[in-house]
This record gives structure tokens, C-alpha cells and sequence, in this order.
């Protein structure tokens, strides 16, 4: 039987000697000072690191008469391994007075979170989250039971009307409610648009935890290269945005080396106003409108929460095709 042994690394130089490994393979250790880590932990046996994981307990999110901790960056290439880390995480939490631990999270919402629990049958898209099927099991393994559920829905047919929209469009026309294309002329004024309402409209989010606006517009830079304007569709009244919806081709097909015919319906945001009501929808049939003019066959409506309206908004067009879970784990009592 292995031995294992924690090495806790605070500064992200610490990962330097082991960035070569197949645990560390693609791992930014540079992120772990940007995202404020408390704490990143390694288990070891005789052949080097056999699992990771970072922990927060300082910049977490907020849940009712709980102190969360969170467990993200979370790999493991067996089980021992898994469960040596997992126990040294829950202590270490517990010791910093959290009553919860929830993960996988890599710090809050904004970032990578929650794990793939019912596959399907269908390849992963892009800024979809992936994981060995072992993972949720290790958790569970754990102690830890689900928290919350989401799902993607897939539909392969764009040209699907819905007979909701004429009447909502004219609705929102008489609210003075514009909508029209993302503007790549106008990049950083745009992002900041989106940010407006994301900051307003996430609040009601499961989890949700406020994003400078820096950082923001830090993580949306990078997808510039890959935005096609006619995807990402913006709503405004007198020139304010009051809402958007993000959309963006599946560029895993295209490293996959098979021809991109979808469309992945990233975000979807609305000001809560009731004036505002079907905006949602609006802005969804426009994505997958202009998508099937651009020639596109298939939308991907992605990592939606069980509770959240956009589920309602899926449903018209949309069949699930992948289901993720967050998991928690008390942490008193």
C-alpha cells in the first residue's frame, strides 16, 4: 500500500517542480495567487504528486447561517490518493471555522465549478467543465452529497419558432426596450454593457459572490479572438443596457477536427424588472435566429441551474443532454 503525505503550497512558485507531472498537465499554477487561495494542498506517494487541491475560506460565498469553505482545483489519479486529500481538506476548513465545505468550486461562480454527473452521450463543448467519472464518486465517498443540479440542453433544430415572441417584441417595443447585435467596434464599451447587467442580474443567483470589474473584463478579454457579433445580442432602453445574451460557437468541435455546426448559449441576463418580463426569450430566438442564417444546425443551451428561469427558457426549444452537480459536506456537528 502507498503512504501518503500533504505538502501545503501557498506560493504558486511551490508547483514549479512538479508542472512537468500529469496531475499539473495544463494547470495554471499562476491562478492560485489571482484567485486568492488559502490554501493549495498536494498528496504525494512514492512516484510524486498523486493529488491536488486548493481551498478558500476567506473569499467565499455567502449562505445562510453557514460559513462556507471551498474546495476547488481538485484532481486526483486514484482513489487513496482522493480520499488522504479530501480529509486533510475537511480539516483544515474545520479548523478555520467553517461549517460547510462545498465543492468542486475554484474559489466562487465566476470560475470553473461543479462536476459532470450524467454525461450522455454527447462529446464536451467549449467552457464546459470535464471530469473523470471517478471524481463524484470520490467525493461521495467523502462524506460529500449533492447541493445543487444543472444541466445543458441540446436542440438541433434553429429554425423552431416560438409564438411567444411577436407579442413580447411588441410589448417591450412600447417599454422602449432596443435590441440589437454586440458591436466588436466597441469591445471594452460592450463588455462593460454586459458587466452592468451581470452584476445586477446574477444577484439572485445560487452562490453568488460580487466580481470587480477588472477582473471581469480580464476573463472576458480572452474570448475575444472567438466572438462572432452575430451570436451575442444586446438589449437597451435609452442607450442603458438592460439586457444580453452571450452565445459563441463550439470551438471543441473544430479541435476535434469536425466541422462546427453549433452554437453554445452561454449567458443569458435581464435587469429584474418586471417590464423587462420575456426579454429572456427574445434574445435567446435571436441567437439561434441569426445562428441558423450563419449556418449553423445546433444550439447548446449551457450549465443551467434547476431553479433558474433560463430552464423555462430551454424548454421550448431544448432537450436535456448533460447533467453537473456542486457538492457540500457539513462540516460541525
Amino acid at each position: 500500500m502507498n503512504v501518503f503525505t500533504i505538502e501545503n503550497c501557498y506560493e504558486s512558485t511551490a508547483l514549479a517542480p512538479y508542472s512537468g507531472t500529469p496531475l499539473y498537465r495544463g494547470f495554471d499554477s499562476e491562478s492560485l495567487a489571482a484567485q486568492q487561495v488559502d490554501q493549495h494542498c498536494l498528496a504525494f506517494d512514492v512516484n510524486g504528486p498523486a493529488a491536488r487541491a486548493s481551498l478558500w475560506w476567506q473569499h467565499v460565498p455567502q449562505m445562510e447561517q453557514e460559513r462556507l469553505g471551498v474546495i476547488g482545483h481538485y484532481a486526483a489519479s486514484n482513489d487513496v490518493a482522493a480520499q488522504t486529500l479530501l480529509a486533510h481538506a475537511l480539516s483544515v476548513l474545520r479548523s478555520h471555522g467553517c461549517t460547510r465545505a462545498v465543492g468542486p468550486m475554484d474559489g466562487n461562480t465566476w470560475r470553473r465549478y461543479r462536476f459532470v454527473t450524467a454525461p450522455g452521450s454527447e462529446p464536451p463543448f467549449a467552457l464546459e467543465p470535464e471530469n473523470p467519472p471517478t471524481y463524484p464518486l470520490q467525493w461521495s465517498a467523502a462524506g460529500f452529497a449533492p447541493l445543487a443540479e444543472y444541466s445543458s440542453a441540446l436542440t438541433s433544430d434553429l429554425a423552431q419558432p416560438d409564438a411567444r415572441i411577436p407579442r413580447t417584441l411588441t410589448r417591450l417595443h412600447e417599454e422602449g426596450v432596443h435590441v440589437r447585435m454586440f458591436d466588436p467596434s466597441r469591445f471594452q464599451e460592450e463588455l462593460l454593457a454586459i458587466y452592468t447587467v451581470s452584476a445586477q442580474s446574477f444577484t439572485r443567483n445560487f452562490l453568488y459572490t460580487p466580481l470587480a470589474e477588472a477582473d471581469f473584463l480580464q476573463q472576458y478579454r480572452k474570448l475575444k479572438a472567438y466572438i462572432k457579433p452575430e451570436l451575442t445580442w444586446m438589449a437597451e432602453v435609452d442607450h442603458q443596457p438592460v439586457g444580453y445574451a452571450f452565445g459563441l460557437p463550439d470551438l471543441a468541435q473544430a479541435q476535434r477536427g469536425v466541422p462546427v455546426n453549433t452554437v453554445i448559449v452561454k449567458t443569458v441576463a435581464v435587469l429584474p424588472a418586471r417590464r423587462y418580463a420575456g426579454l429572456g426569450a427574445v434574445l435567446v430566438a435571436q441567437v439561434q435566429n441569426s445562428a441558423h442564417q450563419l449556418g449553423f444546425t445546433r444550439a447548446i443551451h449551457a450549465l443551467m441551474y434547476a431553479s433558474n428561469n433560463s430552464r423555462n427558457l430551454s424548454a421550448v426549444y431544448a432537450a436535456p443532454m448533460r447533467g453537473y452537480t456542486l457538492y457540500s459536506r457539513r462540516l460541525d456537528g
